[in-house]
């Protein structure tokens, strides 16, 4: 499997349920290059979401690819994804349906699928810091034979899935009274497949009085040992605390479940 600007290394691995393909790719420089006015007009990854991968889910994410030739599309022949500092990428490119939309352009859209089983040891540094900026490149045909080989045709983020758990007590408490709220914040290392403390972090504790409509930031406090979180508040009314993380350019924002807290 081949595709401009790249040099691509296959290994499979015989996993539960069946044999899985993981495609690894090594950025030598962008470039575009082919035959004819065939030409990619624009490309949407997974609806512009960030992709973000755990450590057990199997996830299959859309490329959405319009192209355009004056013959019509035929469609694509070539897809790959890969990190734009690293140079490496992995997922499997599962077929293609293109739709017409006119006489001279389709959007064809290429599922990318991706098993977090495949990730520990499949790079020879830590899988994990290809977290981040992505990008796709991919070849595209028309009817009458043109084809062209496109670098960069889109980029987006793929992130590590995060986790984030919330505690207020005592409950009930007090008016006026204080109240300690505690959590934590991890994330999904591709390495071993578990979820590990991510410290450092800038976290914001939220409360939502009962009745509110919408939860509001009280402070920000900054994840320690384990990624372990402790504050103290005072409670003036009843109602539901939570955590909010915005996430970085590796890592999935996460918002905890409120722990509804009452006065007695």
């Amino acid at each position: 499997m081949r595709g401009g600007g790249t040099r691509t290394v296959a290994a499979a691995w015989a996993l539960a349920g069946g044999a899985a393909a993981l495609t690894l790719l090594t950025a030598t420089g962008a470039h575009a290059e082919g035959k004819g006015d065939v030409r990619v007009t624009d490309a949407v990854v997974n609806g512009g979401k960030n992709v973000v991968v755990g450590t057990s889910k199997r996830i299959t994410y859309p490329i959405a690819i319009t192209v355009r030739d004056d013959s019509g599309v035929k469609g694509l022949s070539h897809v790959s994804v890969f990190d734009k500092s690293d140079g490496w990428g992995f997922g499997d490119w599962t077929g293609t349906t293109c739709v017409k939309k006119s006489s001279t352009t389709s959007v064809c859209t290429a599922p990318m699928t991706l098993d977090p089983r495949w990730l520990p040891g499949s790079l020879p540094e830590d899988v994990n810091h290809t977290a981040g900026v992505w990008q796709v490149d991919a070849t595209v045909k028309a009817n009458d034979g043109d084809y062209w080989i496109s670098d960069d045709i889109a980029e987006f983020k793929t992130k590590r899935a995060s986790r984030l758990t919330t505690d207020a007590s005592p409950e009930p408490v007090a008016k006026g009274g204080r109240l300690t709220v505690s959590g934590r914040l991890t994330r999904a290392n591709w390495e071993d497949l578990e979820y590990h403390g991510f410290t450092g972090q800038d976290v914001r504790l939220q409360f939502k009085a009962a009745g509110a409509a919408h939860y509001r930031t009280v402070k920000t406090v900054r994840t320690g040992d384990a990624g372990k979180l402790s504050t103290e508040v005072t409670a003036t009314s009843a109602g539901s605390w939570r955590w909010y993380f915005p996430g970085t350019t590796t890592t999935a924002r996460v918002v905890s479940a409120g722990d509804s807290v009452r006065l007695g």
